[in-house]
């Protein structure tokens, strides 16, 4: 396989052991599909993101990623492309990069902020769909909770900024620490109904500040720790919905439960695509 150098970033942290950590690799212009697909699930990240061409159509900041997890590629992730600008913006300097992804081009600002780097991006228009009756009374199985537990003034809905999201709010915060899944069939369900992304489980904390367990059962993990494109959807259905007087700021905590606390910084405009924001911090590769 081609050498290439594979960085290391936790995103949304401003500490290597929290956030999510994203594997990014700047020069893999190189790289086959089964090479890229092979260095994710030798990495074991939720994803890893790779720079497949850079200084594209003569703009110096400009370029082409791809994200595959450790079993597939995905369309989007928002977390290694915080991961991916932060490492670029070491490299390259502070400023804005634009990617070019399967969803459509997505904007990135570089900022450096208190003695760490950060960066945010507007996601792609957001939307929510209806969740049908069978479809909740299957999550709810497979999570050992019961309509009771869902808060009727946040009503379960497919959500999308990229990805699509299954989302269930719940009322009380004991439940929502203490549910639990089997990994194994929670993967085969999402498999079998084509979720690419993350099971998104959340509680209230004000009316713009939330806690969010993303599930997502892949190899060793069964939490994602941070999930900016679930973000950028919650956004988008916290809109839909009027449950916020936009343009409005929130904040979603999440990776508590897996020992990874991170913080996610969601701007929700008027109209348009949903501003998420956050830092990310090298991890020091294991040693071979």
């Amino acid at each position: 396989m081609t050498t290439v150098l594979i960085q290391r970033y936790a995103a949304f942290s401003t500490t290597p052991d929290g956030g999510n950590p994203a594997g990014v690799v700047l020069d893999a212009g190189d790289l086959t599909d089964d090479q890229m697909q092979h260095i994710a699930a030798d990495i074991g990240y939720a994803e890893t993101a790779f720079l497949t061409r850079f200084r594209a159509d003569g703009e110096p900041r400009r370029g082409r990623i791809r994200y595959f997890s450790p079993v597939a590629e995905v369309p989007f992730c928002g977390h290694a492309t915080i991961a991916t600008a932060v490492a670029l913006a070491a490299r390259d300097g502070l400023g804005a990069f634009t990617f070019e992804t399967g969803i459509g081009d997505i904007t990135l600002a570089t900022a450096e902020s208190d003695g760490y780097v950060g960066a945010s991006f507007t996601s792609v228009e957001p939307s929510i769909d209806e969740m049908p009756y069978e479809v909740l009374a299957e999550l709810l199985e497979l999570l050992g909770l019961s309509a009771a537990d869902l808060r009727a003034d946040y009503p379960h809905r497919f959500v999308y900024a990229g990805n699509t999201h299954p989302l269930l709010v719940l009322r009380e915060p004991e439940r929502f620490d203490s549910f639990t899944f089997d990994p194994d069939e929670l993967r085969a369900r999402m498999n079998r109904r084509n979720w690419p992304a993350t099971v998104i489980v959340a509680r209230v904390i004000s009316p713009t500040e939330f806690e969010a367990r993303n599930l997502f059962p892949v190899g060793s993990i069964s939490e994602d720790p941070a999930t900016g494109a679930a973000a950028a959807a919650f956004g988008g259905y916290l809109r839909a919905l009027h449950l916020i007087h936009p343009p409005a700021d929130v904040v979603i905590h999440q990776g508590r439960h897996v020992g990874r606390p991170s913080r996610i910084a969601v701007h929700v405009p008027e109209a348009g695509g949903i501003v998420v924001s956050g830092t990310a911090v090298e991890i020091q590769a294991p040693l071979s």
